[in-house]
This record gives structure tokens, sequence and C-alpha cells, in this order.
């Protein structure tokens, strides 16, 4: 068996690795941490939870002990990009249980932070910057950080990076940073778009797959359940009632949509919380250490605030809406069964979401388990609203009126939210009241690869 002591790491990491709960690398780790100590380029493939952060942060640790002096003012040596504030902040966590006792220096910059005390930060240097690309590139254009001395370069969750839109933020941040360098790319799928990424930043890479791309974890027991939108939100508390003691994680589709659910379960007395976009980065890390501490049993998230939840007791996970890229279905469900453990995903459908159901079955090679309810009738699919129908408004609409989901010239429609609300599908209210299929917010359609809007 392959130890940390025999992929031949630094003894001050050896030491720091001695105190935490990490006895035996995973087999990303065991396969990647030989090559990026080696100084080799690498792309590295593994599902979520598999210990990616350690695969290519204890092997870049190791190589910048060996330099032995500060960064000057403002200079970074390696730098780490991720998707989002979240995971950032559990990288830069993890680098810091890595590298106690050591002169290594680690920094986070992200959006929604002061961007003063960032800068503050910084101006000393630093041996490790991890950050969002977004916050990255207003203080590289306010030059508060050089790169010119960044000897490494980690993409990590590269195909999410690329769902949000981060392709041209990469672009430009690549132009900073010297030719000459190492980097690594980290992604637990692989589309083609990903390999197009590789080409253009990778050298000769060597590349790492320790299981097969969009394989979620085989411990996750995956089920679907087909479900009219409007009863959504009655059978997730039927479902949270079967494991009051055990946590779980719901997403949502929009922001304003997963806020308006979790106020839904806390009337409904569970304990829960929210992160999203719409929050503040102050909001969303209280709400996360909540979670963590155990006093939160619910939490509703949306993708882009998802990632870089990594909280062993999450045994749950709920696809309230199904996701509109089918990569995401495995990064949501990957927050389960965590380090071996055990979990359960289950996915709600609506008739709208046939599409993005059929997309998720086809990535994983194999369909889900039906747990209720029967896969929803061609007409019934064709039948349901669109993307961007009847969202934020009363069934029935308006008697003699537009039909529903277009604005009367000069009025506003019956129901329609205040101006400047966000219109979206309702998460709970009275299910009886609404029509058999009601206003999905899923597409019937085929997926395709939709881009979010860059969070900083």
């Amino acid at each position: 068996m392959t130890t940390f002591q025999d992929l031949g790491l630094s003894p001050r990491l050896l030491t720091a690795l001695a105190k935490t709960t990490l006895t035996t690398p995973t087999p990303i780790q065991a396969q990647a941490i030989p090559h990026i100590m080696q100084g080799r380029d690498l792309m590295g493939l593994a599902q979520t939870g598999t210990g990616k952060t350690a695969a290519f942060g204890l092997p870049l640790l190791h190589r910048l002990l060996d330099i032995g002096h500060p960064p000057g003012p403002r200079k970074v040596r390696a730098l780490i990009l991720a998707p989002t504030r979240e995971l950032v902040t559990q990288i830069s966590k993890n680098l810091e249980v890595f590298t106690k006792g050591t002169p290594v220096k680690v920094t986070t910059v992200v959006g929604g932070a002061s961007l003063f005390r960032q800068s503050q930060a910084l101006a000393k240097g630093s041996d490790v910057l991890v950050a969002t690309p977004g916050r990255l590139i207003d203080l590289l254009e306010r030059s508060d950080v050089f790169l010119d001395d960044c000897g490494y370069l980690v993409l990590d969750e590269a195909d999410h990076m690329l769902d949000m839109g981060f392709i041209h933020s990469l672009r430009k941040i690549a132009k900073y940073i010297p030719l000459k360098r190492q980097t690594m790319l980290f992604s637990a799928t692989m589309p083609k778009d990903i390999e197009d990424l590789a080409g253009t930043y990778l050298r000769d890479p060597v590349k790492v797959q320790v299981s097969p791309p969009g394989k979620p974890a085989d411990k996750i027991v995956q089920g679907v359940h087909y479900i009219p939108q409007g009863d959504k939100a009655k059978l997730l508390e039927e479902y949270l009632k079967k494991h009051p003691t055990e946590q779980a994680l719901v997403f949502g589709r929009t922001k304003h949509g997963s806020e308006k659910l979790m106020k839904l379960l806390v009337t409904w007395g569970f304990k829960a919380g929210s992160i999203h976009g719409n929050k503040s980065q102050g909001q969303r890390d209280r709400t996360l250490t909540e979670f963590r501490n155990g006093d939160l049993d619910v939490l509703v998230a949306t993708d882009v605030a998802a990632r870089g939840i990594d909280i062993p007791g999450v045994r749950h996970v709920y696809n309230y809406d199904m996701p509109n890229v089918p990569e995401n279905y495995v990064h949501r469900i990957g927050r389960t069964a965590r380090a071996g453990a055990e979990g359960t995903a289950v996915a709600f459908c609506a008739p709208a979401e046939m599409g993005e159901l059929q997309a998720v079955e086809k990535l994983l090679k194999k369909p889900l388990p039906v747990l209720g309810g029967a896969p929803w009738a061609a007409d019934i699919v064709a039948a349901a609203p669109k993307p961007g129908q009847n969202r934020g408004q009363r069934p029935g609409g308006r008697p003699g009126g537009k039909p529903q989901g277009q604005k009367p010239q000069g009025q506003k429609p019956q129901g329609a939210k205040p101006h400047g609300a966000k219109p979206q599908g309702r998460p709970g209210g009275n299910a009886a009241a609404r029509p058999a299929a009601a206003k999905p917010m899923g597409g019937g359609g085929s997926p395709q690869r939709r881009k979010a809007a860059p969070t900083r």
C-alpha cells in the first residue's frame, strides 16, 4: 500500500499530515503527486470527494518549500483558480492545514469581500494565491498583484469554470503569467471544451484518471421521482421528514426560487438556510458554518454557490430542479458520500424537465431507478410551459386577456411580481390549487450546455 512517505513529500508536510485524518493517499493523490513533484504538466480527472485538493496542493507546497526565501512585494509564486467563493475558501483552508509550521503563505481573494483588505494582504507577496477569476482580474488591473514570477498555475473544477463563462477571464489572466510554468488542470468531467482548454494551456501533460468522467460515487443510491412542479415542495417535505436527524442538500435552479423554497421550509419547521449568488460572502460563510456545525439540517443552494461544499455529514441530496447542464448533476450528488461515506440522491422531474433527465441518464449511461410516479407522456411534455413561460404568475391567468407568460401593453399581467423582481416558479404553496402539470422551471427539449453569469 502506498503511503505519503513513499511519495517523497517534505518531512514538514508529513508532520502536518500526521495531525490530520489523512492516513493513506487516495487513488488520485497516489497517481498525481509523483508527476507534479517531477515538474510535469498534469490533467487530473476524478469525481468530487476524491481528494483532488491534496493531489495538487501537497506536491505544489513541496516544491515551494525548496525555494527558501519569501516572495517579493505583491508577487505570487503559485496561482490556484477555482470557479466559486466556497471552493476557493475550501482549498485555502486545506492548504493552511498542510502549511502549518512552515513559512509558506497562502492568500485568498474572492468577490463579495473587501477589495482594500485583499490588496493589503497581497502587499507583502504570497507563496500561494487562491482566487476566483473575476476578483483576480480586479486586482491585476489595479496593479495590486503581479504574476510575472508565478511558476505554477492550477485550474480546479475546470469544467464548471467553463460552464460559468470564465473562459474569457482565463485568457486574460494567462497573459499575466509566464509561459515557462507548470500547469495543472483538474476536472470531474471531460467534455470536449476541457480537452480544448488543456490543449491551450498545458504542455505535453500527463493524464491521470481514477474513474470514468461523469461517474458518480459508487456508494450513492440514486433515483428519480416524477412529480408536477407545483407539488415538489410537499414531496420534499415528505422526504425530509423521513430522516429528521440527517443533513440534506437541496438544489434549485434560480437564486430567487431557492431563497423562496428555503423560507417555505423554515415556515414548516425545518432548520434551513440558503446560499446563492444574491448572498454576500459573509452571509454564505455564516450559513455554511452553521450547516457544517449541525445548526442547520437543510441547505438550499444553486449550482454556482454549491461548489466547494465539503461537509462529510451530508447524507441526502435532492435535485429539486433538474440541472440545465447534465454534468452538474454529477457535481451536485457528489456533495454526499464524501470520503467513502454512503449517501442518497433523489431527482424531482416535472414534465418540462424530461429533456434534462434524459441528458443526465445519457451521461450516466443508465436510467435512474424510479422512486415514484411514472415517466411523463409525450403529449404532457409537449404541453408543459417552456423556460420563461408562466413564471411568477398564478395558474389560470386572466380571463379574456393575453395568454399567460405574455405581458399586455401598458399594464402588468395579473399576479405579476413587483417591478424589479425576478420571475421564477413557485416552490410551494397550495398544490391543490394548481393544475396537474403546474409551472415547471425546466425546459422540455434537449438541454444544451448553457453558460451562467460569472460570480466574482
